[in-house]
């Protein structure tokens, strides 16, 4: 995979796409910057060698433009990290943002406004992907959390420029592909959160891969309650799962006990076990649980962590993601988380120390241990 190490771009306007979809507080600033810290080694290499910079990138999912969502204030939380002013177009394409580009020296660079503002990024429409092609010389893709979607911005871009990885997709291939390639065993994975439906077939294809997978969060009830499925997408998933594991002889290790909390009410109890009572909510896994996935963990060599074990933005239901990752972070090993929300967690919890890697991309770096072919990365040669 060429790097932007390969190309000559002083003088040249450089796309880069990066990934800025960050979160913002009520008063529209910047919660976290973790995300654009990690973009800098890319743009001081290129700004530092002459280039004119063009930055684009998602933020949230809005259905057109939302002043609520508008990068403006990613671009001014980038100026101040960079030490320079990063000069904010308020659209992607189109005459403004052509002579907000022309205006480019050396050394300088502009921030498009939010690509999701335009229904062609997402369907990687080629009028879309042409007109912002227009605006550069070279593409450099920089925004690992997005190769996994053939967008306009990862993928249509690329078809009308050459194409680069930058620095932050260059080190997340290299550090994830250990997992695919050579991983330390015993492998054991821990997959948490809520987003059921998209995950299940990811945990299945796990199954080839890994020793040990430790499910938590919302995924782990239709795998102990199958009969509450009414999903039949999911209900053929959980069977996958099953058979998978068997298959392939992995430890599917799944919740013993909740922490659950009254659907309409305050009051909040442990569970004996896996049973949540009527009108209860499991939101965090009990102390059985914890202290069962401490055991399974134990001699584990390489663990890869994706998703919280329960509602852990909420200090009520935290403990159960914070005792688990403190035990991971006094054994030795390879350890790698993958996501933003992940990450976030992490940090909030004060374990950043339990993880030799934290990948940017969730939904990418499952994919990427998966073994599929990601959009954004197979247009890089």
């Amino acid at each position: 995979m060429r790097t932007i190490r390969d190309v000559d771009v002083k003088g040249k306007r450089v796309i880069v796409r990066v990934d800025y979809n960050v979160p913002l507080t009520e008063k529209g600033e910047v919660a976290d910057e973790r995300r654009v810290e990690e973009s800098l080694p890319t743009l001081n290499y290129l700004l530092g060698k002459g280039a004119r910079v063009v930055l684009m990138s998602h933020l949230g999912r809005p259905k057109g433009a939302d002043p609520s969502q508008s990068l403006r204030p990613v671009a001014q939380t980038l100026s101040r990290l960079l030490g320079h002013q990063v000069n904010f177009v308020d659209d992607t394409i189109g005459a403004t943002a052509e002579a907000a580009v022309s205006k480019l020296a050396n050394g300088e660079a502009v921030m498009l406004e939010n690509l999701r503002f335009h229904p062609g990024e997402e369907k990687n429409d080629p009028a879309f992907a042409t007109a912002l092609a227009k605006l550069g010389d070279v593409f450099v893709e920089d925004a690992f959390g997005s190769v996994h979607r053939a967008h306009a911005s990862t993928v249509g871009v690329a078809n009308h420029l050459p194409a680069y990885a930058g620095f932050l997709v260059e080190k997340e291939a290299k550090e994830l592909r250990r997992l695919v390639q050579s991983p330390d065993r015993p492998f054991a994975a821990i997959l948490g959160g809520a987003k059921v439906k998209d995950k299940l077939p990811i945990l299945t294809s796990l199954c080839g891969k890994v020793n040990t997978l430790i499910v938590g969060g919302a995924m782990a009830i239709p795998l102990i309650h199958p009969a509450s499925i009414q999903d039949e997408l999911v209900r053929k998933s959980v069977t996958a799962l099953e058979s998978e594991a068997k298959k392939h002889g992995v430890d599917l290790v799944l919740p013993q006990d909740w922490v659950v909390k009254e659907t309409n009410g305050e009051k909040v109890m442990d569970t004996p076990d896996t049973a949540i009572p009527q009108g209860y909510v499991a939101l965090d896994i009990g102390k059985k649980s914890r202290e069962l996935f401490r055991q399974r963990l134990t001699g584990a060599k390489t663990v890869f962590f994706n998703g919280p074990l329960g509602k852990a933005e909420d200090p009520a239901f935290a403990k159960g993601t914070h005792d688990v990752l403190a035990y991971l972070q006094g054994i030795p090993g390879t350890h790698i988380s993958a996501g933003g929300d992940t990450a976030r967690v992490i940090r909030d919890l004060g374990l950043e120390g339990a993880f030799t890697y934290m990948s940017t991309g969730g939904g990418a770096a499952l994919e990427f241990i998966e073994g599929r072919e990601l959009p954004g990365l197979s247009v890089i040669p």
